[in-house]
């Protein structure tokens, strides 16, 4: 899953970004690991000029520790820890892996909260008004120079330390942003909303990738 664009200046001294970034970054993490679960209503924006893309769609998931339930683009993928499904109505198919999030580029709804901690330097950026809450940008870069992503900004709202939304950038021009339209905590959820119920889909076909 990926997520995020906007403009205004902030200066500081380079050893001021990097404090001020990681001190804020941790208390985004610190707020959203205290709740018990996160349901997020998002807009879904994919760009790319040169090859005349404009994609936009939305999309809900709900996080509970590594969990999640994320609905888009027609499709909706369950992870339950360890195994990833991934449903599609359209082609009445499931797709069954394994977790491999790890050798993945992309931030998935689990790793959201917490990616930048390995990989990348950030620092701060702008800061915008958006509707009168005050968005706090920081700018990550990932160290693997062989990354397929150029840059991610990260929007934060000040006063809640919610991620109001991602901007991923890749190298290739493409621009993928997701722009949080709902931000709900502890809400009440299923016992068995992360457990893949295979007696739902009878006649999908089955594709286990491993």
């Amino acid at each position: 899953m990926k997520q995020i664009v906007l403009v205004v200046i902030v200066l500081i001294s380079s050893f001021g970004f990097a404090q001020d970034a990681e001190t804020l970054l941790n208390d985004v993490y610190d707020k959203t690991k205290s709740y018990e679960n996160i349901s997020i209503d998002f807009k879904y924006v994919l760009e790319n000029t040169s090859e005349s893309i404009n994609q936009e769609t939305r999309g809900d998931v709900v996080i509970q520790g590594d969990n999640y339930v994320l609905n888009i683009l027609g499709l909706t993928q369950i992870y339950d820890g360890t195994t990833l499904y991934t449903i599609s109505p359209e082609d009445e198919e499931v797709t069954i892996s394994s977790d491999n999030t790890e050798e993945e580029t992309t931030i998935t709804p689990s790793k959201m909260l917490s990616f930048y901690k390995e990989g990348y330097t950030y620092e701060m950026d702008i800061v915008q008004n958006v509707k009168g809450r005050k968005i706090q940008y920081v700018k990550l870069n990932p160290i693997d120079t062989n990354s397929e992503i150029k840059q991610v900004l990260l929007g934060i709202d000040a006063h809640t330390k919610h991620i109001y939304n991602l901007i991923e950038i890749g190298k290739n021009g493409t621009k993928t942003t997701l722009t949080v339209n709902s931000f709900k905590t502890n809400e009440p959820i299923s016992k068995t909303l992360f457990t893949f119920d295979k007696s739902k889909y009878g006649d999908y076909y089955i594709n286990r990738l491993d």
